[in-house]
């Protein structure tokens, strides 16, 4: 599922289109599903989203897959995915060569779905919710520009130095989300940065972390589902790099290390909540076949994340 789902041109997988999927495993796998529009995203304070879709006009939808396998009431994983559906890079445009794989940008998004599906279809003790806020990244006349500041949900401002820096802003909402319905470990998987694959290139994701113990319990992960993990710095002197003159933070920390400083980046949203964040942008598709996958869409962390599921079930019984 992850794999079709990255692999869809873009006009047939824009925001509505995750949404019916979402509907169709909900459906299928007596899962709990809620679709928040723009208003209520508005009324939730998720402006950082918000700043990111309005140059589109494929409106965009925040969607909540909740399973709940588990006796108890917490939310034991909050799943975080990043599903651009398409990126142009908005205003910040992207060269036009190989453009067109930029509608891969949301399989993040469709790994959490099918990862929930999964887990679902196994009936694993564990309560997890899947958090995908699907929008298109788009230059208009309504896009957002370089220099604009918002204010996250979290009410911290983000200076916008580059559009094509959006990812970031629309997972900065869906984390700090994630934290005020109390999910006690969080885990995002976003096609994040460039810089990420110059680093590792197509063989290895990027996984940063807040907490040594969860990150571990993601790479053993990885590597029983043959997916490799490869676990980069966190330093806080990184943070310098992305300081901003006129907001709390920007949205870019310069060319050096940019994987690191796009992560960092994302911690200013979770506090002390244990949190791994993986960047498949390197992993998330593949320009030739591979062991068990075909060209394109691999449909990586999926199978992780239902594997840590799996280790973390044993945990909580």
């Amino acid at each position: 599922l992850a794999r079709e789902m990255a692999n869809e041109p873009a006009n047939y997988m824009k925001p509505a289109d995750m949404v019916l999927i979402a509907k169709k495993v909900s459906e299928e796998n007596n899962l709990e599903i809620e679709v928040f529009e723009r208003e209520q995203m508005e009324e939730l304070g998720m402006r950082a989203v918000l700043a990111v879709a309005q140059g589109s006009n494929n409106p965009p939808k925040f969607i909540k897959l909740t399973y709940m396998g588990s006796s108890g009431d917490d939310i034991d994983l909050a799943l975080v995915g990043k599903a651009v559906t398409f990126d142009s890079g908005g205003i910040s445009i992207k060269p036009s060569e190989k453009m067109e794989a930029m509608k891969m940008d949301m399989a993040g998004g469709a790994s959490v779905i099918s990862a929930i599906k999964a887990i679902s279809e196994l009936k694993l003790k564990i309560n997890v919710v899947a958090l995908v806020a699907a929008v298109e990244n788009l230059p208009s006349g309504t896009a957002q520009r370089p220099g604009d500041v918002v204010k996250a949900m979290s009410g911290k401002t983000i200076e916008a130095i580059s559009t094509d820096a959006e990812g970031r802003m629309t997972l900065a909402d869906v984390l700090t989300y994630a934290g005020k319905i109390g999910a006690k470990r969080i885990v995002d998987v976003a096609t994040l940065t460039g810089a990420c694959v110059i680093a590792l290139g197509e063989v290895a994701t990027g996984a940063f972390t807040n907490n040594q113990e969860l990150v571990e319990m993601v790479k053993q992960a990885g590597e029983k589902a043959g997916e490799y993990m490869w676990q980069m710095p966190m330093y806080d002197e990184y943070k310098e790099q992305y300081k901003s003159d006129v907001a709390d933070i920007k949205n870019v920390g310069g060319r050096d290390g940019g994987a690191i400083t796009a992560a960092l980046f994302l911690s200013e949203f979770v506090d002390s909540t244990p949190w791994v964040h993986l960047d498949v942008a390197g992993t998330a598709m593949i320009g030739k076949d591979r062991k068990y996958w075909s060209k394109g869409g691999t449909g990586v962390p999926a199978r992780t994340l239902v594997n840590l599921a799996e280790a973390l079930s044993r945990e909580i019984k």
